[in-house]
């Protein structure tokens, strides 16, 4: 038992993440299914209970790193398209309409649209620029200071 479910628990979990139908995975995990309000109550509770609900979102998330790709294989594959390692298939006309599939390499363009994508993850075309300047700064109090001798603002005083 996973997360603390039953058997039935846990079949409605894996057919909800098959499915993505609540009442189609609790009729088909065996519960009793007289009518549509039962089994409509029934998936609905299912859902809402934490074991359930965090049994499925554990299988989700290891569907998910399973299906998603990660960043390093992310940058892996603009690599090889970048050097043309990678390849496609295509079809070609052979003639009398028949078509054969074949390997292509990717194209300049490919290659190198793949070659700025991996330079702006490697922050390469950032244009940095140095400045130096002098320049003297005479601050006068802040706005809104009075000045302490005549309690004017100091842009109008005159002491």
């Amino acid at each position: 038992m996973d997360h603390g479910l039953n058997e039935r628990q846990k079949r409605f979990a894996d057919y909800f993440i098959e499915t993505g139908n609540a009442t189609e995975a609790y009729r088909r995990a065996g519960y009793d299914c007289k009518s549509d309000s039962i089994v409509s109550a029934g998936s609905s509770r299912l859902l809402k209970n934490v074991n359930v609900s965090a049994y499925i979102d554990s299988r989700m998330s290891d569907v998910d790193s399973k299906r998603i790709a990660d960043g390093n294989e992310v940058l892996e594959f603009l690599t090889s398209v970048m050097r043309g390692e990678a390849t496609g298939k295509t079809l070609r006309g052979v003639g009398m309409g028949e078509q054969v599939i074949s390997t292509i390499e990717p194209s300049i363009g490919e290659r190198i649209n793949a070659g700025i994508q991996l330079g702006k993850r490697h922050r390469l075309w950032i244009e940095r620029q140095e400045n130096e300047t002098t320049a003297n700064v005479t601050i006068n109090g802040s706005i809104g200071d009075t000045c302490p001798d005549c309690n004017k603002h100091y842009r109008e005083c005159e002491c």
